[in-house]
């Protein structure tokens, strides 16, 4: 089975866990492409959305999902979302996309933050590139401080004006290495995100969709 359609079938698997009335987080992402078309066919009632993207909100819109400034909402009961990598302990890269910043904010505030993924996205070790949101407000002192592991992406800036960065340096252990980024002022988000904001993964497998096993928790 192609990973499209492992993305698919995870997808699906998390869009039954929405329920009506519930305050949503909507990733963004090609898994998350699926999720949307999944969600919207079981037409739940007085579900309010918000979304990580500029993309996901137009394609969530399009599907006749309702989509709400996140300034409108304190908590959400649940987020869903696509990730770059996801090791054995539970620690995600994310970021591809560029939207880990607004991805990072709705995770924390969701009290149930489900991963979903095709079946390549589980790894032993994760390995770079780590992406990051710099403030452009002396964007080359902050690149002087980060070294030379830490090059600009030729992307656009972030909605939130960031500019968007890949550390490319060793990871070694994840929490240490998200503190020393945590440790800059111009660092506005990095892709690391730890195990304890994770509360499931969803892996699309072959046929079917699984619950990964996220070790000792």
């Amino acid at each position: 089975m192609t990973d499209d359609a492992e993305k698919r079938l995870a997808a699906e698997a998390a869009a039954e866990l929405v329920e009506a009335g519930m305050t949503v987080g909507l990733g963004t992402g090609s898994t998350v492409a699926h999720l949307l078309p999944a969600l919207a066919r079981r037409g739940l009632n007085g579900i309010r959305c918000v979304a990580t993207s500029v993309a996901t909100e137009d394609q969530a819109r399009e599907l006749g999902i309702p989509v709400e400034e996140f300034s409108a909402l304190e908590r959400l009961e649940i987020a869903i979302d696509g990730a770059d990598q996801v090791n054995p302990d539970g620690w995600l890269i994310k970021g591809g996309g560029a939207a880990h910043l607004r991805e990072k904010i709705v995770a924390a505030a969701a009290e149930r933050f489900v991963v979903i993924s095709d079946s390549s996205k589980p790894v032993e070790a994760l390995s770079v590139p780590v992406p990051l949101e710099l403030f452009a407000f002396g964007l080359r002192s902050t690149l002087a401080r980060l070294g030379a592991n830490v090059e600009l992406r030729d992307a656009p800036r972030s909605p939130d004006d960031g500019v968007i960065a890949d550390y490319r340096g060793e990871i070694g252990d994840p929490a240490a290495l998200a503190a020393r980024l945590e440790a800059d002022p111009g660092v506005a988000a990095h892709g690391l995100f730890p195990p304890e904001m994770v509360s499931e993964v969803i892996v699309g497998r072959g046929s079917s969709a699984e619950t990964m096993d996220l070790g000792a928790r």
